[in-house]
């Protein structure tokens, strides 16, 4: 049971790697993190850190929860560090090979009955856990972002998934003060399903000149009241990570109404990838971010 879950390890510190993180110290759980960029792999802990400052700031967390969160927080770049977990997220870029590679690699070293979850928006969970050599104890875990403030957490099976490792990752969820839903394992899920159509209709919109980007986004904010408009949601998710889902959707589903739009794909090929470049559908280099289009 997720009672036996004692250390939790992540693979990738971006932005849900460090909120998965983030969430796990908080609750109770040793966390150890590694990516392969050791540069931003030493800035994670001041990183994260500053997020739950932000946190206490709010009275979410007390300052005396925060410093025990954080030293149970420990990085390093050696897989072999993960083989007294008993659970490690993947949470590395959306790219099916990369995912697998991190996948096969990290099964040389992590004890048999530890369980593997992947943090993937989009992939196949059957095709990742099947390069694995524990199907059974693999496990889709996709959180929203960001990780400490979004309250669910996508669920999903592959065909071979136990039904106790479910349970398990399941219970942990919920540990992490976490809402889970079961999706099944189609292209996307439920939330990107439906999320990503929508962002990629809104850039043809922009590519077509139908409006602005200031009014596409003005206009969803207060048409239909939604926190962020879709291009600066965007930004916020990457476009990169936009451009990679909508590829799993239109190959996965074969239907062109999931076709990406050529300017977003033009945007990615231009390393303008949003907010975490410093340019996407808004430029963010100054004080506030100004429209590029």
């Amino acid at each position: 049971m997720a009672t036996d879950i004692k250390k939790i390890g992540v693979i990738g510190c971006g932005q849900m790697g460090k909120g998965i993180a983030h969430v796990c110290a908080i609750a109770g759980f040793d966390v150890h993190l590694t990516d392969i960029n050791k540069e931003a792999l030493g800035k994670s802990p001041g990183q994260i850190e500053i997020g739950m400052a932000k946190r206490a700031k709010r009275g979410e967390i007390t300052e005396d929860e925060q410093a025990a969160a954080m030293k149970r927080i420990t990085t390093g770049t050696d897989y072999k560090d993960f083989k007294d977990c008993q659970l490690v997220i993947e949470a590395a870029t959306e790219d099916e090979q990369i995912k697998k590679e991190i996948i096969r690699d990290l099964c040389k070293v992590l004890p048999e009955d530890a369980l593997i979850a992947t943090n993937t928006s989009s992939i196949s969970i059957t095709r990742l856990g099947a390069v694995s050599d524990r199907p059974g104890k693999f496990v889709g875990m996709h959180f929203m972002n960001p990780v400490p403030r979004m309250e669910l957490v996508e669920m999903i099976r592959g065909i071979a998934t136990d039904e106790e490792t479910f349970t398990i990752v399941r219970e942990l969820v919920e540990k992490l003060g976490k809402r889970p839903i079961s999706a099944e394992d189609f292209p996307a899920f439920i939330v990107n399903r439906i999320l990503l159509p929508m962002i990629n209709e809104a850039v043809y919109t922009l590519y077509e000149g139908v409006g602005s980007v200031d009014a596409i986004d003005t206009a969803m904010k207060l048409g239909t009241n939604h926190p962020m408009g879709p291009l600066e949601l965007a930004d916020f998710i990457g476009l990169d990570t936009c451009l990679a889902v909508m590829h799993v959707l239109h190959d996965g589903l074969a239907d062109t109404k999931y076709r990406p739009c050529p300017l977003l794909v033009k945007y990615v090929e231009a390393g303008w990838l949003g907010r975490k470049s410093g340019r996407g559908f808004y430029d963010y280099s100054g004080d506030t971010p100004v429209p590029t289009r």
